[in-house]
């Protein structure tokens, strides 16, 4: 019975662990062509021996049938997961322990699997969650900003020259650019960061950059770029793609001491169905990946596990916010990518993101223009904002810029105005998110009464109200709370003399 058994049997004296039997035609089906030998031990075919070792006690103690998963290890040393059924006998008169094997490899690798996407699934809605308390918080803190921004800048405007207070005034203006920025990587992180997308070749978008990251990670380290060929195009904001690849870069300086080297390559590559199943939001098509390795100090299991959480991070006090890794995770699954992170402690670390491709033709990246004084004008504005502290102090700006401005804090209350008003309404500037209806709803209302309205829109972060998944449409005009007076000039101006009617 035992030799024709169809899984293998194998007998141990229960104190030297020496094998006294196995049932050789099925211990050689599991454990390979080589069937286990007289003279081996339990320690020839379990991996995990502490595991083994116990349970064989514990037969011990109790005297009966004991049922335990254990990993053994074939002769050849390849390892899988058995069901180990043992009890206590007698064998040729000697002390034993009886133990059966059924080969569970296979329930091991689903369980696995299935842990895995469980994990993966958690993951993402943890960091869906994260993000948008991120993202409320950043909207909130930007209208604080704004106001802040905007009252510091009619303080200076009304302070002579002379007066002290205005080092004051400009202290407070650091700190809002500042904040400003803390805000805006937040919003990328939750995916709320307005991005203009353009068609790209991603080997001239880095090839631009290199001079700066080399400078931005020092002359100790090594920039090696390896730009793949016959690269497909992505489409992105360009500055973004400045944003992912500069914070990889810092996080990779840091983890170096002394010299190191730091390799920026891109490559296409092409994901099947099998791939995607065990990458939870990712579809099947054609990417473009852009990798960055560093042979630095490498991390840790726990510090992956919390890696693209915003103000997670390893460096001392006031050496980094923590939102860096979370501003290039935000910008990756806004522009419908993924990013893999490989990393041990000691052995360096390697970021791949994965960007969908498009056939489109690449768009030129425009020259940047010197900045030039701030625009004037005089048309009328009507604006539109709940927060009153906001409203207050942007028809200020506004007045200052010439413009005449109608003041209204809710939708209805504009529509009233703009009845009532006389004269011409050349532009309506508006918050998205209000009270009543939203300022795409208030903008299509004023609209039919004035076909010839152009429309600015605002906000502490782009809603989906005007954006689709963060990008804006090209006939939408935008501004991005806090800005200053020279940007709301610019804008505004921008608005007012172009052809485009919004819709």
């Amino acid at each position: 019975m035992l030799e024709n058994a169809a899984f293998p049997i194998l007998i141990f004296h229960r104190e030297s662990l020496a094998l006294l039997y196995v049932n050789q035609r099925a211990a050689a089906r599991l454990y390979g062509s080589v069937a286990a030998k007289p003279s081996s031990r339990v320690s020839d075919f379990c991996t995990d021996t502490g595991t083994m070792k116990s349970m064989l006690d514990q037969m011990g103690s109790l005297g009966h049938l004991t049922e335990f998963e254990v990993c053994l290890k074939t002769l050849a040393g390849e390892q899988f997961w058995a069901l180990v059924c043992g009890n206590n006998i007698e064998f040729d008169e000697q002390p034993a322990v009886f133990l059966s094997f059924n080969d569970i490899n296979e329930r091991k690798r689903v369980e696995e699997e299935r842990q895995r996407l469980q994990d993966q699934l958690i993951q993402a809605h943890k960091m869906e969650s994260v993000g948008r308390l991120a993202g409320g918080v950043a909207h909130d803190f930007n209208n604080m900003l704004t106001a802040i921004q905007g009252n510091a800048e009619l303080a200076l405007q009304a302070a002579p020259p002379t007066n002290p207070l205005r080092g004051n005034l400009q202290e407070i203006q650091k700190c809002v650019l500042r904040s400003a920025e803390l805000t805006r990587q937040l919003l990328a992180f939750a995916r709320k960061q307005t991005a203009t997308p353009k068609v790209i070749d991603l080997n001239t978008t880095l090839e631009g950059m290199l001079k700066m990251l080399r400078r931005l990670i020092g002359e100790n380290i090594e920039l090696a770029w390896l730009p793949g060929s016959n690269l497909r195009a992505v489409k992105i904001d360009p500055s973004q793609v400045d944003q992912i690849i500069a914070n990889l870069c810092v996080n990779a300086r840091d983890a170096i001491v002394g010299t190191g080297k730091v390799i920026l390559e891109t490559k296409n590559v092409s994901f099947d169905d099998a791939y995607c199943a065990q990458h939870a939001g990712m579809v099947p098509g054609s990417y473009v990946m852009v990798a960055l390795s560093d042979n630095g100090s490498g991390m840790s299991k726990r510090v992956l596990t919390h890696l693209f959480e915003p103000f997670f991070t390893t460096k001392e006090i006031g050496k980094g916010t923590g939102l860096g890794l979370a501003t290039v995770y935000g910008i990756v699954k806004q522009n419908g990518g993924l990013i893999e992170v490989e990393s041990e402690p000691g052995r360096g670390s390697t970021f791949r993101i994965y960007l969908p491709s498009v056939e489109d033709a690449v768009e030129l990246r425009p020259t940047e223009t010197p900045a030039q004084p701030a625009s004037r004008g005089h048309e009328t504005i009507l604006m539109v904002e709940d927060e009153p502290t906001i409203l207050k102090v942007s028809k200020r700006l506004l007045e200052k810029l010439g413009y005449r401005v109608l003041a209204a804090q809710l939708p209805g209350e504009a529509i009233r105005l703009a009845g009532e008003y006389d004269g011409e309404i050349h532009l309506l500037m508006t918050d998205i998110i209000m009270p009543e209806m939203n300022g795409r709803e208030l903008a299509s209302r004023l609209l039919t009464l004035n076909p010839r309205l152009k429309c600015l829109f605002m906000s502490g972060y782009t809603a989906d109200i005007i954006a689709h998944h963060g990008a804006l449409d090209p006939d939408i005009h935008f501004i991005q709370k806090p800005f200053s007076t020279p940007d709301l000039a610019e804008k505004v101006r921008l608005v007012l003399d172009a052809d485009l009617v919004a819709s």
